[in-house]
Order: C-alpha cells, then structure tokens, then sequence
C-alpha cells in the first residue's frame, strides 16, 4: 500500500516536472519570436526611411543638353528668289561659209580668249589669199615703174594716181583674202567655259548659224524685282549675299551692281542686279537661289540658336540654366535668320541655354546637364 503510494507520488512529480520545463521552452521561443519580428520590422522601416531620404538627397533630375550664349553680328535683310545669269556670254559665228574640219573643244571645256575652237577647210581661202599676193605684188612693180616715169615728167600726174589707186586696191583684196584665210580658224571672244557645241565634223556652216556658246562664270549676277516702298534702302554696292537649296551650309557674298531708277507701275516693283564673284567655281547660270540685300547690321548682340526655342501661345520662349534650375524667359527678339536670333534684353553672354530637353519643360525644374554642345554660331562665325 505504502509502495503503491510511493510511485504515484513519484509520477505526480515527474508529471509536474516536464510541464514546468515545457513552460519554460514555450517562454523562450515567444520572446525569440517577438525579438526576430521587432528586428525585422525595425529592417522594414530603416529601408523605408532609405527610400525616402534618398531621393530628398537625388531628386529626380530631367537630363537636358545646353550650349554657351555667345555675342555676334547678325543682319536684318530682304529676302528675294532668282535665277543666276552670267554677266559675260557670248555666242560663236563664223565669218566665212565652208564645212567643219576639226572641232578643237567640247562642252564644259574651259577656254581662253583668241584660242582656238573649231576649222574650217581652207585650201579655196588658202589659193584665193595667194592669188591676191600675186595680183597685189604686179600691180606693185606696175606702179614702181610708172612712179619712176613720173619723177622723169614722162608720165602725166592722172595716170600716176590711178596707178597707185590700183595698187591699193590690190592691197586690200590681198588683206581681205588674208583675212578670210584666218577666219577658217574659228576663235573664241572671251576666256570662259563651253556651253553649248551646236555643229559637227563635216558640218556646211554660214556665217549667220550659231557654232558656240561660251559663258564667263567668274562673275554671276541675279536679277530682283523689288517692292518700291523699300526703294529708300537699296543704294548701289550695298552688301547683299545667295544662297542655294542645294549647295547646303554655302553662302556667297555679292554686292548690288545696278539699280533701275524706274517702278514698273503694274507691278509696283524696281529691278535690282546683284553681282557674285564665283570664286569657287560652284555657282551656274540657271541656278535658282535665294537672295538676300541686307539693310542694316547689329553687332556684338547676344544670339539665340533657334534649336533652343520654344513656342507657347505666340510667345517666345528659352530655357537658361542658373545653379541646376532651368529658369523660362520670355525672349525680347531682335533681328533673325535660318539658325539664330537677336536677343535684346534678359539674357546675356556666357550663360547656359538648353537645346536638347526643353520641350514640355516648366519654369525652375531642377535639370541635370548630361551635355554641352558646341555652339554652332560660335563655330560658323
């Protein structure tokens, strides 16, 4: 009985004993548990906090291109179409008749003056320019001998001045045969380059048939019709400049060679030569180009690249960078051409414009400069 009770005790304890220790464990991991789950939640927010500092340091910058304003002259002109013409041209023609023999040049060949272009058979010029040398030289010891008779009185004074009469007509119809001889060689009347080659070998020309065209392109003129209410501002050698479609980025200078004092009264306009020196031989007759007189020229004005403008209800507007933040200002415009404008006021010289990145852009957005282009104005000047 006593032994009976021992061992139920002894499992009561035992009982006890276990559910104490499982306590304990259970403790144990509770408070593991709540210090894994308060480190990480403490992880969560310092990430958190990560995010949201960091982009109060780096904002999210818009990356723009810039360049450098600079100063410059730019001109205000009238701007006018035309077609070139060569000032000098001129057409071949024979002065004798005959058939080609040999044609020396072709067409865009460059010639000189008085060289050769084309030949003419010449043996009937040839014997007709010796039989006139004959006639003229018996007609010559004719005269000698009746000017000896003269000097004796053995000859009357009348018939000694027919005789030298005669003897100058020989002499022209030999120079004139002479002459006709060295038509055959057909030669050109300016330096210049062939235009036009009109015959062929074996060709019968006249004298009244075009042989050549040969145009002096060293100097080029385009004629304009300008509107009389700017007669005031044109004057002769008033500096003016062409442009072409298709010789890009060339510009040639010129100067006003010739102004009608006349309005042509139905079309309310004046003619105007403008004279080009084509010096570099690009410029043809026939080319269309764009004129432009200038009339007047600021200089050492701060210029715009219009690749840096933007449009907003009429209003002209730039962006120019000041400490990282793009700053609009309205543009006060001036004069204007194909690639710059004439700023007046609000922006000057050195300062930082975008070129690259405005568009859609507000006032004072802070920008991150990824790019300074070379200011094209600057490099053309």
């Amino acid at each position: 009985m006593i032994s009976k009770i021992l061992r139920i005790s002894t499992v009561i304890i035992l009982i006890t004993s276990l559910w104490q220790i499982n306590c304990t464990n259970n403790d144990a991991q509770s408070k593991d548990s709540e210090n894994s789950t308060t480190a990480a939640n403490d992880d969560t927010t310092s990430a958190e906090k990560e995010k949201k500092e960091e982009p109060q340091k780096d904002e999210d910058l818009i990356p723009v291109e810039i360049t450098i304003v600079n100063a410059g002259d730019i001109s205000s002109f009238i701007l006018l179409s035309s077609n070139l013409e060569t000032e000098r041209m001129t057409d071949v023609y024979s002065r004798v008749q005959g058939l080609v023999d040999k044609i020396y040049v072709e067409e865009g060949d460059f010639v000189k003056k008085d060289q050769v272009l084309i030949k003419l058979e010449a043996d009937e010029y040839a014997l007709a320019e010796a039989s006139a040398k004959v006639n003229y030289e018996q007609e010559k010891n004719l005269y000698e001998r009746k000017q000896s008779m003269f000097d004796k009185n053995l000859l009357s004074k009348e018939v000694f001045e027919t005789s030298r009469y005669a003897l100058e007509a020989k002499k022209i119809q030999w120079q004139q045969a002479k002459l006709n001889l060295d038509y055959t060689r057909i030669t050109s009347a300016i330096s210049g380059v062939i235009g036009e080659r009109l015959k062929r070998p074996g060709d019968r020309i006249q004298p009244t048939e075009k042989l050549f065209t040969v145009i002096n392109t060293e100097e080029m003129i385009a004629v304009v019709h300008i509107p009389e209410k700017d007669i005031g501002v044109i004057t002769k050698g008033q500096k003016a400049f062409i442009t072409s479609e298709h010789l890009k980025d060339a510009r040639f200078s010129g100067w006003i060679k010739r102004v009608s004092p006349v309005v042509d009264p139905q079309s309310g306009t004046f003619k105007v030569t403008i004279g080009i020196r084509n010096q570099s031989n690009r410029l043809r007759p026939g080319m269309f180009v764009n004129a432009h007189i200038i009339t007047d020229t600021h200089k050492n004005t701060v210029l715009i690249p219009k690749t840096a403008i933007v449009y907003e209800n009429e209003v002209i507007n730039v962006f120019v960078v000041r400490d990282s933040i793009a700053h609009k200002i309205a543009l006060d415009p001036g004069y204007q051409d194909y690639e710059k404008i004439e700023s007046l006021s609000g922006i000057e010289a050195g300062e930082k414009i975008i070129v690259v990145g405005q568009a859609g852009l507000n006032d004072k957005t802070r920008v991150k400069i990824v790019a300074e282009r070379e200011n094209s104005i600057l490099s053309k000047r």
